[in-house]
């Protein structure tokens, strides 16, 4: 069975080739990240990769995007080690999976954006803000640690911030998450949020998509690299990088600049119609 046409306990899907939305879909719960989300969660991205959609967008059913992972799945794990391991572990999976996604992610939030949300808003590459959403790492007032979202954290907001949000526990506004680099732009309305969401889609859908995922794989690269003092990590990512240009540019850049040329849209654009 194709993973996006099955039956899903914990998503809604709405497959708008080239566009694919996953909706969190347990609204009486403010979309609380159960082990069963978690996983239908990666079975859905380890599908996109290969399954031709171009953009994923990630909102939330109800009031809410996320209010971060579901107390009770730690709770019945009781005092079972292996089992609380396995659970946080596989949480990471599915953030590290959104993360190196090869398509264009974005990230529809408002109502609490909390712990396992927060970490999957900090892995999208365009994040929109209702003005009434809130944003919070409330895990050590809870007794608990960010485990497997904290180097994301670090990565898109720095050390200095990432400390303040993760050992006070406090709550801000979309618009500090702006000033922060946390979200990308922040709506004034309803109307004008779904605005920005089919602007982002549209532009997304623009660009070519070898090229996209190519792109996201060298900006990762980037970040993950050492500058060490002769430069040779660097130089090797630089290298790879070239190889990469030219290839782009003997396929998807050929009809690029046809395009340019003819003053059209390439062949890959396409128009998508909400």
């Amino acid at each position: 069975m194709n993973e996006l046409t099955q039956n899903f306990n914990t998503l809604e899907i709405i497959d708008q080739q080239p566009l694919l939305t996953v909706r969190l879909n347990r609204p009486t719960l403010a979309n609380a990240m159960s082990l069963e989300m978690v996983m239908e969660l990666v079975a859905v991205m380890e599908t996109v990769k290969s399954s031709g959609h171009r953009v994923l967008l990630i909102e939330g059913a109800g009031d809410h995007f996320c209010a971060g992972g579901d107390i009770k799945d730690m709770q019945n794990a009781g005092g079972d080690a292996k089992k609380l391991r396995d659970f946080n572990r596989a949480f990471g999976h599915m953030i590290e999976t959104a993360d190196q996604l090869p398509v264009v992610v974005i990230c529809s939030l408002k109502g609490a954006v909390m712990g396992g949300g927060f970490g999957l808003a900090c892995v999208s590459d365009y994040a929109i803000a209702e003005p009434g959403a809130r944003f919070a790492l409330p895990e050590t007032s809870l007794g608990i640690i960010p485990a497997q979202i904290a180097p994301f954290v670090v990565k898109r907001i720095g050390l200095t911030q990432a400390r303040r949000l993760a050992l006070l526990g406090q709550k801000i506004s979309a618009a500090e998450a702006l000033s922060l680099g946390l979200v990308h732009q922040l709506a004034d309305s309803d109307e004008h949020h779904q605005q920005l969401i089919q602007q982002g889609i549209q532009s997304a859908l623009k660009c070519a998509p070898q090229a996209t995922a190519d792109t996201k794989a060298l900006l990762h690269a980037v970040n993950n690299s050492v500058d060490t003092e002769n430069g040779q990590s660097v130089s090797r990512l630089l290298d790879q990088a070239a190889e990469d240009f030219a290839a782009a540019v003997g396929n998807e850049g050929r009809e690029g600049a046809s395009a340019f040329m003819e003053k059209r849209q390439p062949n890959w654009a396409s128009d998508y119609d909400k």
